[in-house]
């Protein structure tokens, strides 16, 4: 053996831009992750050409993941053409030479900044969810260290009171984006600032959720078929987003999450936030022959 036949030739930067330590640390990190669901797993979050809070963690575990044969699908909010979500495609496909699509059924990877897909995820996809802040904790216990413990000790009592104190003062849950979640009957976390309306896609899906935080420098997992349960009490059910009588204004589909448009008049329009599906609605209705796969919900009602 030599020096020579140990080294390589020099590159201007390593395939799927992260170099091999980094990869290698993540990719056990996320395998800690699956093995113990919902816990959060610290991560020496790399320095990548985005500002943090824009998709750094997302975007790191995709470059770990991506190979040349997968096909990649970026999606911010529902929509395929963000700049956020164009911005991170192309570079994902430049560094590594993989595919691109827009069309869920077809991805391999898909990578999402705030929302899961309308079509239901098979075993072999990969949902890596952007997470600004993976702590559930921090608005009640913005001490990270007290808040580790709590963890360490399933002592979630003052989750428990911040929800019954939104429906003393408001009659309901206030809660919105980032719902408090239970994972496998141990851990609380936070599913990413993903709507109500997306949680209960997380519960025993087929497919395996990674959510990483870049700036926050923390990963947690929700590996295939695993229970993801809201935090509700027993006499006050967990409700999504009331979109259920919501159609679309452009394509007509009807009974998902919408996004809602004001107008001029005061009046408003709705558009459904799925760009894919509403393309293909579109699609379908004048006559092509487009496939769209079975979703979570129908009529507004989980499927």
């Amino acid at each position: 053996m030599t020096l020579q036949s140990l080294t390589k030739d020099w590159e201007p930067m390593a395939y799927g831009f992260l170099d091999g330590s980094a990869k290698r640390e993540i990719r056990r990190k996320m395998l800690k992750a699956i093995s113990v669901p919902g816990c959060q797993m610290p991560y020496a979050s790399r320095e990548v050409p985005m500002a943090r809070g824009w998709g750094t963690g997302g975007l790191q575990v995709s470059c770990t993941l991506v190979t040349p044969r997968t096909r990649i699908k970026v999606i911010d909010q529902g929509a395929d053409d963000s700049v956020n979500a164009a911005s991170i495609r192309k570079f994902l496909a430049s560094v590594s030479g993989a595919p691109v699509t827009t069309d869920t059924l077809q991805a391999d990877l898909i990578q999402s900044r705030h929302r899961i897909p309308e079509e239901r995820l098979r075993e072999d996809q990969v949902l890596v969810l952007q997470v600004p802040n993976p702590e559930p904790l921090r608005s009640v216990q913005p001490n990270m260290s007290i808040a580790r413990q709590m963890h360490a000790d399933a002592d979630y009592g003052r989750m428990w009171l911040q929800l019954y104190e939104q429906i003393v003062r408001s009659g309901r849950v206030m809660q919105g984006a980032s719902y408090p979640s239970l994972v496998n009957g141990r851990h609380v976390m936070t599913p990413s600032p993903i709507p109500r309306w997306d949680v209960p896609k997380l519960h025993m899906a087929r497919h395996l959720t990674l959510l990483s935080a870049g700036r926050e420098k923390r990963l947690h997992a929700v590996p295939p078929f695993t229970r993801v349960e809201p935090l509700v009490f027993d006499d006050v059910p967990y409700r999504v987003e009331d979109h259920a009588g919501l159609t679309c204004h452009r394509s007509g589909a009807r009974g998902f999450f919408m996004n809602e448009i004001p107008q001029a008049d005061g009046t408003s329009l709705h558009e459904v936030s799925d760009s894919d599906l509403g393309v293909k609605t579109i699609r379908a209705a004048e006559g092509e022959d487009t496939r769209i796969g079975a979703t979570w919900y129908v009529d507004g009602e989980m499927s």
